[in-house]
């Protein structure tokens, strides 16, 4: 039976969240598809799936938009802006600490002990995730080969994510009109295909209101949200200077970042390197890993660019505090735009939500998202279990078994089996009892 939340309630949960959302996209939607459909049943599979499709479609950062969604459906407008910010923000103090650290003190080997349990984990984690999903999803023969096609068009043909999704999309829309069964679920809570109807006591049934006045108050209120923080940096230091320039190139980069961090990463860190010169590339690297060891999203590391960037060229203040403005304007126009997406275009979703046509659409996206999920599943499980190139690290391979049997067998929260991964990690790597 699924429960409406209060809002204290979803309150703790996004602040817990931000501080175990480890793994990237693919381990954070792991975690929420856990926790809010599975454990607290707050959220309904059909809906969630819903959500997560849209998300797929936006650029930027998809765990964070679907976190500002899902916030969005249970609590409205201030659910979604808690539950993104929220989100974030744990990562992002984590993440300014580490890189103040680092270009005063070089690496720290305590986090990279910490990820040495933690990475094994997310990788069980998206698992399961994949495994869950998957028998919920994949309902139907050709559902399965869509799935099966879309990871063989990114993982062996490199396909872009964007023509993947189109492409399902398609397929669905035209396929569903000539043989409709192919898509309908086989209960009411198992997807999001034609013929699903409303999940009963769903607590995000209400939260779809959309219109004209609306979308009208939330771009403007976005847009001056947005692009504040860049006119007045524009304005006090020039529109040269360090600050303005980051704001404008990362505002660019949130419209275009299709596809997720590691599609949009090359050309962040060769534009901040080459064109910017923010950093070096040994720095665009360390900030990487840095950004890997943290919760929240990966394209977090576009912050530490903002860090190094004012550090760097600090204009006539200190290395700190023009660091630290650097950071913060890099962060607010990564995410902001995050908010708006979700906020102008989650209502209209909404209403859709039952309309057969766009069921048959999502159905299709959906089994092809599952495709996309196992790939990343399987890139993240190569780095993790053969770090090499070819040796393989089986302290990963061993916790990650345990993590898998622990949530599969034993149910296993989240939360336990990424404290206990980074104790076991922290403990490994600092006494040296595993060189690999």
């Amino acid at each position: 039976m699924r429960r409406d939340p209060t809002f204290a309630e979803a309150l703790r949960f996004w602040l817990k969240l931000g501080f175990i959302s480890f793994g990237g996209p693919t381990g954070q939607i792991a975690i929420m598809h856990t926790e809010l459909v599975e454990r607290r049943k707050w959220i309904g599979e059909a809906r969630f799936l819903h959500a997560l499709n849209y998300c797929m479609l936006l650029p930027g950062p998809e765990a964070t938009q679907l976190a500002t969604y899902c916030g969005w459906l249970l609590h409205g407008t201030w659910g979604g802006i808690v539950a993104g910010v929220l989100f974030v923000l744990p990562s992002a103090v984590l993440l300014w600490a580490l890189s103040w650290i680092y270009v005063a003190y070089g690496t720290v080997p305590w986090i990279a002990a910490i990820f040495l349990g933690l990475k094994p984990a997310v990788t069980a984690i998206v698992a399961v995730a994949v495994i869950r999903i998957g028998r919920r999803v994949l309902h139907h023969a050709v559902l399965w080969v869509l799935a099966a096609v879309a990871f063989g068009a990114i993982f062996f043909g490199r396909a872009p994510f964007p023509v993947i999704v189109a492409s399902a999309a398609a397929f669905g829309l035209v396929a569903g009109q000539w043989r409709p069964e192919w898509f309908k679920a086989r209960t009411a809570h198992a997807g999001t295909g034609a013929g699903a109807q409303p999940e009963a006591n769903d607590p995000a049934r209400d939260q779809a209101t959309p219109s004209w006045a609306r979308a009208a108050r939330v771009l403007v209120v976005s847009l001056l949200l947005w692009w504040t923080p860049v006119i007045l940096a524009g304005w006090i230091q020039g529109w040269n200077g360090t600050l303005a320039r980051e704001g404008i190139f990362f505002s660019k980069a949130a419209m275009v970042t299709f596809g997720g961090a590691y599609a949009v990463l090359p050309y962040v860190g060769q534009q901040a390197v080459e064109n910017y010169g923010w950093l070096t590339a040994p720095q665009m690297l360390d900030g990487l890993g840095l950004a890997e060891t943290t919760p929240g999203p990966l394209i977090m590391v576009v912050q530490f660019v903002g860090f190094l960037g004012g550090w760097n060229h600090p204009g006539g203040m200190s290395p700190l505090l023009a660091a630290t403005l650097g950071a913060t304007i890099t962060t607010w126009t990564t995410f902001v735009p995050c908010f708006l997406w979700i906020f102008l275009g989650a209502p209209h979703i909404e209403q859709l939500r039952h309309n057969a046509r766009l069921g048959t659409a999502l159905t299709a996206v959906t089994a092809s998202v599952v495709g996309v999920v196992l790939n990343l599943a399987v890139w993240f499980g190569l780095h993790v279990f053969f770090p090499g190139g070819g040796k393989v690290d089986w302290f990963a391979v061993g916790v990650a078994v345990a993590a898998f049997v622990a949530m599969q067998r034993f149910k296993a929260g989240v939360i336990a089996i990424v404290l206990g991964a980074g104790a076991v990690g922290l403990l490994t790597g600092l006494t040296g009892l595993w060189t690999g």
